[in-house]
């Protein structure tokens, strides 16, 4: 009966979106303030009913519910809790549950927290973001209904895919999905500015904290994402490039862009028609990932579902939503005149070339995940494209936002002197270039990945902190005015500083990682570049709901032992789908990763093993860039109540 309820709620919020994208649009055409104000109950009635849909689904698996047709097919009465609760999410349907549950939750929140917003916009963002919302409750109630009962319920149910019964992978989709989803507001915004035809300092300041809220959430995203596929697969990378993975770093290259283009709008009322653009497409992107991992296009380990059905009305979704807007976007274009005026040498042009860069990669990922599709489909040919086209293609773009980061972030607005910033970063040029030439000097085999890798990364680190070290003035208590920066200043800093730490973590991991397969057999000792590993024993081990043959490896280095390490290669009975777990000895400065294999002829085992220097520097530098997203986040000066205030002593009121 609960989940009837939660069905008959899902039907209800659909209902409650159609008006709220319908009525308040037109309120705000007619400024009709009745007709506005209804927006808001309505944003949080969709919510609050999308939740008790999402609560009942949630209650029908953790009851294992096998009455319900997703969780026959996605649970199983003796999975673990967690996995249970994950399972609402770990499937096509569930997913876009809760894909609609975020965009009324944001839609929520601009209801709840814009009240600084004038009144027309602030109704024209909630029925686009509406508008956004009906799309996707008509696409789960009429292609993916998560309620649809079994005539005939079965005893049990067929399990989780055991690649998804992982903690990372349990939290990975919902932080991924409010990124993605989160960028639907700065879309809002500027669909709703296009259609006001205004778009000024103020919009930037507004759309700002929305678009850095969706960029740290796909940053967390991503990274446990490519935490998960470390650990997890037995392959030993951290980054596949694969279609699926790709779907979820163009928009957040799109929207570190976006953040930092709405910058110059704010301060400097520049670029506006490429701030409202990268707005549009950030969020087409987010479509276009979704379009990929339910469509069927491309194959992937990601993949939610494999139906070209519900491809086609993704597709149609996207066309109308993206093509929409970049239409109004080309008839508004003339209303958005740049008022600011900057020279090549400002911190202007420092954020557009940052702009340019970043886009133009997301591009070159895009055109590389989409190029198989399009030669099969034009050329009759089949391709695949791999690592080393990316690698190739799109690290030349990473380096020189790196090169010129620390510079770009250091130059005043309009006009600055470039030989003057540099002279200024000279400290940080310094022990970049002595870390690097250090590191060239230590190392065994001459490959220059791992220097420069170190001069990248470094030199973004210490440009960083000088620039926070430039801002204390000249005297007195400078570690002192230090601490007492503006939060969006050591947000700023901790950002770019991530980015060089993981810029630095990943030159480093694949210059010196080392790496052995073989067979081993049961007693064995083999060694991995300074350390040794011997294989003391292999037995078969009962999980919660698995089978594992699980081996013992003791790790020394020089005589002593460092840890036991216990590879399992686990059997699923009820899905019949093997995993591999790997082992890993997890160091400050290097990780030690083994993986079992089968058993062979001979009585041995294939046995894999890596040694991978500042593996979790990757990770760590994706927490610290995060954190910065966090710090800035948290700063009241770019809050709407802010710019409120602000205008208001200016002798404005603010609407």
């Amino acid at each position: 009966m609960i989940t009837e309820l939660g069905h008959f709620a899902l039907v209800l919020a659909f209902m409650v979106a159609i008006v709220q994208t319908v009525v308040p649009l037109i309120g705000a055409h007619k400024r009709w303030p009745g007709w506005m104000a209804l927006a808001e109950p309505a944003a949080g009635l969709q919510f609050f009913l999308t939740a008790f849909a999402f609560a009942t689904l949630t209650w029908a698996f953790v009851n294992s519910d096998f009455s319900l047709r997703i969780v026959t097919s996605n649970s199983h009465s003796l999975k673990p809790m967690l996995y249970k609760i994950s399972g609402v999410w770990g499937n096509h349907e569930g997913s876009m549950l809760l894909w609609v549950l975020i965009v009324t939750l944001f839609g929520a929140m601009a209801a709840w927290f814009g009240s600084a917003l004038p009144p027309t916009l602030r109704a024209r963002v909630l029925s686009v973001q509406s508008a956004i919302a009906v799309a996707f409750f008509a696409f789960v109630l009429f292609t993916s209904n998560p309620f649809d009962r079994l005539a005939t319920p079965p005893f049990d149910g067929q399990g989780l895919n055991p690649l998804l019964q992982d903690p990372g992978l349990a939290f990975h989709p919902p932080f991924l999905y409010l990124g993605y989803v989160g960028l639907s507001m700065a879309f809002s915004f500027a669909v709703a500015a296009l259609i006001e035809g205004r778009v000024d300092a103020a919009w930037g300041r507004w759309v700002r904290p929305w678009t850095l809220a969706a960029w740290i959430f796909l940053t967390i995203g991503i990274a446990l994402g490519s935490w998960w596929a470390y650990y997890e697969l037995g392959w030993g990378g951290f980054w596949f490039w694969d279609p699926v993975e790709n779907a979820s770093f163009m928009p957040w290259l799109l929207a570190a862009a976006l953040l930092h283009s709405s910058i110059v709008v704010e301060k400097r009322e520049a670029l506006k028609s490429w701030t409202i653009l990268l707005a549009i497409l950030a969020f087409g992107f987010s479509l276009i990932g979704t379009f990929i991992v339910r469509s069927g296009l491309l194959t992937s380990v990601h993949a939610f579902a494999n139906d070209p059905e519900r491809g086609v009305f993704i597709l149609i979704i996207l066309a109308v939503f993206t093509g929409g807007a970049l239409t109004l976007f080309a008839a508004r274009a003339n209303t958005m005149e740049a008022r600011g005026v900057f020279s090549m040498v400002s911190r202007e042009s420092a954020l557009l070339a940052n702009n340019i860069l970043l886009a133009v990669a997301a591009f070159v990922v895009f055109f590389g995940t989409m190029w198989p599709i399009l030669a099969e489909m034009f050329f009759d040919r089949k391709l695949s494209v791999g690592a080393p086209y990316f690698n190739a293609a799109f690290t030349p773009f990473m380096v020189v936002l790196g090169a010129i980061l620390p510079i770009g972030a250091m130059l005043p607005w309009k006009r600055g002197k470039l030989g003057k910033v540099i002279w200024s970063l000279r400290y940080a040029l310094g022990l970049a270039v002595a870390l690097a030439a250090l590191v060239w000097a230590m190392q065994t085999e001459k490959t220059a990945l791992g220097p420069i890798g170190l001069l990248l990364g470094s030199w973004v680190v210490f440009g960083a902190i000088f620039d926070l070290w430039s801002r204390t003035g000249r005297s007195g208590n400078r570690f002192g005015r230090m601490l007492r920066l503006p939060r969006a200043d050591w947000g700023k800093a901790l950002a770019h500083s991530g980015l060089g730490i993981t810029m630095f973590a990943i030159s480093g991991l694949m210059a010196w990682e080392l790496e052995d397969i073989g067979v081993v057999q049961i007693g064995e000792t083999w060694e991995v570049g300074s350390f040794s590993l011997t294989l003391d024993k292999v037995e078969q081990v009962e999980g919660p709901n698995y089978l594992s043959t699980m081996g013992w490896v003791t790790l020394a280095r020089n005589g002593s032992e460092q840890a036991v390490l216990n590879p399992e290669k686990r059997q699923y009975p009820v899905s019949r789908m093997p995993t591999t777990e790997a082992a890993i000895d997890y160091r400050f400065l290097r990780d030690v990763y083994v993986v079992i294999g089968d058993s062979q002829a001979d009585g041995g085992y294939a046995m894999r093993t890596y040694v991978k220097p500042f593996a979790n520097w990757i990770w760590g530098g994706c927490i610290i860039m995060a954190l910065g997203g966090v710090f800035s986040l948290s700063d009241r000066r770019f809050r709407v109540a802010a710019g409120a205030r602000k205008t208001a002593q200016n002798g404005v009121p603010a609407e």
